[in-house]
């Protein structure tokens, strides 16, 4: 845990004026540096690195009042290693030494210059509310802060939250933002764990209230099962969308001029978990999801209804069945001016073929990129898409991505169907990864046989290019890429 050293080291500086007063003739060579050049090196260490090299120099002993961005973290002020899970003792400790950490870098006459960007991430203990309030908002109202990035965290994790501790969260949260209203003035990111808005206005909260809000984050958030949500934001600055293991029901985007980019990863609800109305900026769009037993599977072409303009796609199915109907020609408007396409999480015994029937109704798709997963799941069901997609091409295709890669049957024939149908393939990229779960074990991935094996030798790995290319047309590269050796 950081030590009372790192606060004294912020408290004991002197001020700007008194420094330049006392200031003795013949600097040291770090005090010759010009302040912008200071500032630069500073800038690229963290901000306790930073309070702590101030005594190098008188010169530096300034430096941490002059940046133009802080990042302070209550996660740095934990024990290290931090225990699993982390005690409500230690948090506590920590926000007391994060409060006296922001009271000093807001106290005057220390900071002369306007901090562009605060990035303040923070336990919701409400105890703290009254200390970290006002010296955001004096800083917001002095003209001191611009921006203010801000996460409000929480370490219960979410097979271990009920009802009645999400609720008390969205309580203290709503608690904060009416009791420091001046906070809505400069918030362009927020993220916020484990809140339950059963009894709150999610929409006014986050939309109505929180006008120039750029990034925004739920994780395990629940707006209740069964409930259709819906975000009407014509005057949001929004940009991107950030949803991880949210119950929301149905999420209906009825108007977001400006969001890019929108994360889902994992939703409860049965059917689609969104629709889109208005929301001609998006250009980036990520699902995944590992589909539970009440789950339907849907159509992707009617949830993609009233998106014109996405150029790069992730469908990441996490090892699970696909949660996707069979589809192709019904794709063709939402995959017009598609760029960029990844799918993520085949199960590694599934065929890949199907994969073809998505690139059908993307003749632009110049990346594709496809990651099998190794883990075994029970119950799982091959995908049985019969279509035809013989004779057509991607003339624009000029890189495949094969993620965990092995030189299974499936995955060789898959790569060379690509051959046929991507005549302008100018790379083949052939990437093993390093397996989480296996790597916990202290064991390697299950193999059954040498084909399961990542080819690491320069012998297996022109074995590979030949069995791929043999008798096809391909003047491009074939790259393998082991990330277990990086």
């Amino acid at each position: 845990m950081l030590d009372s050293s790192f606060i004294m080291e912020l408290n004991n500086v002197d001020s700007p004026v008194q420094v330049r007063i006392n200031q003795p003739e013949e600097e040291d060579r770090l005090s010759a540096l010009t302040d912008d050049i200071l500032l630069s090196i500073i800038t690229r260490i963290d901000l306790i690195t930073a309070a702590r090299t101030s005594v190098l120099s008188t010169r530096w002993r300034l430096l941490p009042w002059l940046l133009p961005e802080l990042n302070i973290d209550v996660k740095d002020f934990l024990p290290v290693p931090h225990p699993d899970p982390i005690d409500a003792n230690d948090m506590h400790d920590a926000m007391v030494t994060l409060t006296k950490a922001v009271r000093s870098f807001f106290d005057k006459p220390r900071r002369e210059s306007t901090l562009t960007n605060l990035q303040l991430k923070i336990y919701s203990i409400t105890t703290f509310s009254s200390d970290i309030g006002p010296l955001v908002c004096g800083a917001i109202d002095s003209g001191l802060l611009k921006d203010l990035d801000l996460a409000i965290l929480d370490e219960t994790k979410p097979r271990d939250c009920d009802d009645p501790h999400m609720l008390r969260l969205a309580n203290d949260t709503d608690h904060f933002f009416n009791a420091y209203p001046s906070v809505f003035h400069c918030l362009t990111r927020l993220s916020l764990h484990n809140v339950c808005f059963y009894k709150l206005d999610m929409h006014h909260l986050l939309f109505d209230r929180c006008t120039q809000l750029k990034y925004l984050r739920l994780f395990h958030c629940d707006a209740g099962r069964g409930f259709l949500s819906k975000i009407d934001a014509p005057n949001s600055e929004l940009r991107v969308l950030d949803l991880d293991t949210c119950c929301f029901g149905r999420l209906e985007l009825v108007c977001l001029p400006k969001l890019e980019k929108l994360h889902w990863d994992t939703w409860e609800s049965e059917d689609a978990p969104l629709s889109f109305d208005s929301v001609p900026s998006l250009r980036e769009l990520h699902l995944a999801n590992g589909p539970e037993l009440h789950q339907n599977v849907i159509k992707l072409s009617e949830l993609l209804r009233g998106t014109m303009g996405i150029h790069t796609l992730t469908l990441d199915f996490m090892g699970e069945n696909l949660w996707m109907q069979p589809e192709m020609k019904e794709l063709s408007s939402a995959f017009s001016k598609l760029r960029m396409l990844s799918i993520l999480g085949i199960f590694i015994e599934f065929d890949l073929i199907w994969t073809t029937a998505l690139l059908e109704a993307a003749p632009s798709v110049e990346i594709l990129q496809i990651q099998v997963r190794l883990r075994s799941f029970p119950e799982r069901r091959s995908p049985q898409w019969e279509m035809d997609c013989r004779g057509s091409k991607n003339l624009l295709l000029r890189e495949l991505q094969i993620i965990w890669f092995k030189p299974l049957k499936q995955q060789l024939a898959f790569t060379r169907a690509m051959l046929e149908r991507a005549p302008n393939l100018q790379k083949i990229i052939l990437r093993d990864e390093s397996c989480e779960a296996c790597d916990d074990l202290g064991q390697p991935p299950p193999c059954s046989c040498a084909e399961r094996l990542f080819p690491e030798s320069k012998d297996e790995q022109e074995r590979v290019v030949r069995r791929i290319t043999d008798g096809a047309i391909f003047s491009g590269q074939v790259i393998f890429e082991d990330r277990k050796k990086l």
